[in-house]
C-alpha cells in the first residue's frame, strides 16, 4: 500500500506494481457535519446541528480539518461559554482562528492579498509570491495553492498565478489595472 500527492513523479514501474490506483475527494458539508456529530460525541462535547454545519462548512472539505477545528472550537466553548457549542460560540472561535465561511485561513487571505495589492492581480510566479509572503515555494504550491485554485480564488496561467473576481469580492477589494506585457 503507497500514498501520495505527487503521482507524477513515481516512476512507471513503480506504480504499475499497485493493482489499484485511486484518488481520495473533498468530503460534502452534509458528511463532514455527521463526521463533526460523531467527533463531539466522541468527545463528549454537545453540540447543535447549526454549529456541526458550520464547523463542516468552513472545512476544506477535509475531516481532519473539521475534527482539528471541532477541538479548537471546543477549547472555547469551554473558555468563554458553558461547555456546549452553540452557533454563536461556533462563529466566535472560527472568526478567533481566522477561518472565514469558505475555510479559508489567514495564510490563504495572505495569499490573495499579496497577489492583489502587490502585483495587480497577476500574473505572477509561485516563487515570488512565496517570498512576498514569507513562506517556501512547496509550501505555498502543494499547501494553500490547490484549494485556492479548487475554490475559483486562483487560476494558472502560463504567465503565473492570477486570483479570480470571486477573490476581488471575497476581500472586499476594487479590480484595479492588470499588470501590462513586454509588448
Amino acid at each position: 500500500m503507497g500514498a501520495t500527492t505527487r503521482s507524477g513523479l513515481l516512476t512507471a514501474p513503480m506504480r504499475a506494481r499497485f493493482g489499484i490506483q485511486s484518488r481520495l475527494q473533498y468530503y460534502n458539508t452534509e458528511l463532514l457535519t455527521t463526521i463533526v456529530q460523531r467527533s463531539s460525541t466522541i468527545l463528549k462535547v454537545p453540540i447543535s446541528m447549526e454549529a456541526a454545519i458550520e464547523i463542516a462548512g468552513r472545512s476544506r472539505g477535509t475531516p481532519r480539518i473539521a475534527n482539528a477545528l471541532l477541538r479548537r472550537v471546543r477549547d472555547f466553548a469551554e473558555i468563554k461559554g458553558d461547555g456546549t457549542i452553540d452557533i454563536k460560540i461556533a462563529q466566535f472561535a472560527l472568526e478567533a482562528l481566522h477561518v472565514d465561511a469558505y475555510g479559508l485561513d489567514e495564510m490563504d487571505n495572505k495569499i490573495l492579498s499579496t497577489i492583489i495589492d502587490k502585483f495587480k492581480g497577476g500574473p505572477v510566479g509561485i516563487s515570488t509570491i512565496a517570498t512576498a509572503v514569507s513562506e517556501s515555494t512547496e509550501t505555498v504550491e502543494e499547501v494553500y495553492e490547490p484549494f485556492l485554485i479548487q475554490q475559483g480564488f486562483i487560476m494558472r496561467t502560463p504567465r503565473g498565478r492570477e486570483v479570480t473576481e470571486l477573490a476581488y469580492k471575497h476581500l472586499g477589494k476594487i479590480k484595479g489595472p492588470t499588470q501590462g506585457g513586454l509588448f
